[in-house]
């Protein structure tokens, strides 16, 4: 249930955001299911999937709420012997705001009613339920544009289009792909990786820098993975930016448009400060678009600097580690330890 790769798998069972691409260049909201009927049934008894509240600038409990209503719907029609359920709020909007604000407070309480009603449905089943944080999010004060580093020393070619700046990464000699305090840095020009490394060892921001070996001894020597794996130290992230002057970005960078962006852009979950009467605006392009006409929804700032939170760096404070809350108590887990303790709750020892 919205637990990220579950497409092709083989659950038997399974439903995830997809939204509608249609040739017009609507985007429309939707949900993609296996088997196919199962989508129709959901959104006949809960209504649309709201991606829009999913993703986005209007990020809310909305979304969080279907999931766990078709959750139960799910549950109620098939009794899966597990079902493995992603809740999305307070993992967007920890990035968001910042730690301890009112509105997260808020967020939380939500948050605690959806789960509320979900752990007692399961209860009144027999189903023991997990909870399981795939990881924690910290504050982070600054973002790094990892690939203008590398573009300020010569590295990224960019292709100009309409007088705006397109990434080349086949013509590259190397160009990062930016994930929350990770990046993969994928190195064209093989014989540059000893020197890419030393400058990116260089920056204090960078809190570590893996060629092969260090790949290996942090388990993350996947044939896809970079050809160098850099992390961000505590306090920073790494942005995708690659133009050096907002006036040449790509029309893409100002709109929800994960597909084209050279890594996972956070800064989609807002508007334009700068930008007046921004409810206006979006309202006045929805309208267009309902009637037909193109529009580029560009509504999002090239502003890195909103982002509060970030993951996945591993030098963190104890508190802000993701949890595991079940009925048994566990000593400290890592997160290769969860997939036994799962299957011993479905098959338990004889012993």
């Amino acid at each position: 249930m919205f637990w990220w790769y579950n497409m092709y798998s083989n659950a038997d069972f399974n439903v995830t955001p997809r939204p509608q691409y249609r040739a017009d260049g609507q985007k429309i909201p939707d949900c993609y299911s296996y088997p196919p009927e199962l989508r129709d049934r959901l959104q006949a008894e809960l209504g649309q999937f709201p991606l829009f509240s999913f993703w986005g600038p209007n990020t809310s409990i909305k979304s969080t709420d279907w999931i766990a209503k078709a959750t139960m719907l799910v549950h109620d029609w098939h009794e899966p012997t597990l079902q493995l359920v992603y809740l999305p709020h307070m993992d967007y909007v920890l990035q968001k705001r910042p730690a301890g604000s009112a509105e997260i407070e808020k967020d939380l309480r939500e948050l605690d009613n959806v789960l509320k009603t979900l752990i007692q449905f399961y209860e009144k089943k027999g189903v023991e339920p997990l909870l399981i944080s795939e990881y924690g999010v910290n504050p982070v004060d600054k973002p790094f544009p990892i690939n203008r580093v590398l573009r300020e020393k010569g590295y990224i070619k960019v292709r100009v289009e309409n007088g705006k700046e397109l990434l080349d990464a086949g013509a590259s000699e190397a160009f990062a792909l930016a994930d929350h305090q990770i990046a993969h840095i994928y190195i064209n020009e093989k014989d540059k990786l000893a020197e890419i490394k030393s400058l990116l060892e260089s920056y204090p921001e960078i809190g570590l820098v893996l060629d092969e070996e260090g790949k290996k001894s942090h388990h993350i020597d996947h044939p896809r993975a970079g050809d160098l794996v850099i992390m961000a130290k505590a306090s920073y992230w790494f942005s995708y930016y690659y133009w050096l002057d907002d006036n040449r970005a790509p029309d893409f960078a100002r709109m929800v448009d994960i597909h084209n962006k050279p890594g996972y852009d956070p800064v989609e979950m807002f508007t334009d400060p700068k930008k007046k009467l921004m409810i206006a605006r979006v309202i006045w392009k929805l309208i267009k678009k309902k009637l037909g006409f193109r529009t580029l929804m560009d509504v999002i700032p090239l502003d890195d600097s909103l982002v509060k939170g970030s993951h996945g760096c591993i030098d963190v404070e104890e508190k802000y580690y993701p949890i595991f809350v079940g009925q048994q108590e566990q000593p400290e887990l890592q997160a290769i330890d969860i997939c036994d303790i799962v299957l011993n709750r479905i098959f338990p020892s004889e012993s």
